[in-house]
């Protein structure tokens, strides 16, 4: 198996114990719909949409939804999500990097810290734009690297085997500098936004524990370090916890993000 294929193949398994944090991206999926201004009868597909928690707010105005994510659990708990509020999506086990829909078969592609995690930005936004209609809106919530989230992938990727040749660091795309290189040529109207996401959490120790167990590298991090290297899991959890208290504030995390939007040419 190459590389490439091989870390898919983790990422499915990694991202499997996202499903328990989904109420904290919930909050801030409005913002992502507002964003792409979705409306009733939009046709929108959700890139990396986890437990759908934007294909849903979409679908609850009346849009016409495809949800696609990469993980099963998670397509699993999208669908029970789906039939609990009783609306329509159409969720689907599906890889970016080649989504099986024909050529500008969407009014909107949205992703909310989802497609950052493919490895190849390239291929990535090459898909997204290719199954995007000319004149349709492309819309994406990412973690800079200079704020919380964002910096504790930096942690992780500084404790954790390389990336395979040709993958990039996910925070890269919370960078406007780097977003708007890979969108390129194909688009125009590009357009930045910062928000914040806050979540409520009563202690730094009770932050890191929460992604220790639900955030998927974190989690695989910790069980590999607990075995093989306890001395080195225990830098990590300073380091972490050291990080943490740098945005939390009266029990609650801020967690900046970055919005991006543009229209295909």
């Amino acid at each position: 198996m190459d590389p490439i294929t091989q870390f898919k193949e983790n990422s499915k398994r990694t991202w499997a114990t996202f499903g328990p944090s989904e109420m904290m991206t919930a909050a801030v999926a409005p913002r992502l719909v507002r964003t792409a201004g979705i409306s009733r009868g939009s046709r929108v597909l959700d890139v990396g949409c986890g437990t759908g928690v934007v294909a849903l707010t979409a679908a609850r105005l009346e849009a016409s939804v495809t949800g696609v994510d990469l993980t099963r659990e998670l397509i699993a708990q999208a669908r029970a999500n789906a039939e609990l509020m009783k609306v329509s999506v159409d969720f689907q086990e599906g890889d970016v990097e080649a989504l099986d829909f024909a050529d500008g078969s969407f009014d909107v592609v949205v992703s909310q810290f989802g497609h950052m995690f493919a490895p190849r930005p390239d291929v990535t936004i090459g898909e997204m734009l290719r199954v995007l209609r000319p004149g349709g809106t492309i819309a994406f919530s990412t973690w800079p690297p200079e704020h919380f989230v964002g910096a504790m992938f930096m942690l992780i990727g500084k404790y954790a085997p390389p990336l395979p040749p040709g993958a990039s660091p996910p925070p890269q795309w919370g960078d406007p500098r780097i977003v708007r290189e890979r969108l390129g040529s194909a688009v125009k109207d590009v357009h930045f936004e910062r928000d914040v996401m806050r979540v409520q959490i009563l202690s730094v120790q009770h932050h890191r524990i929460l992604m220790e167990r639900n955030i998927g590298p974190m989690t695989k991090l910790v069980e590999t370090l607990e075995v093989s290297n306890p001395q080195k899991l225990a830098e990590l959890r300073r380091e972490f916890e050291e990080l943490i208290a740098l945005s939390f504030e009266d029990n609650h995390m801020r967690q900046d993000y970055l919005l991006t939007r543009a229209v295909k040419i």
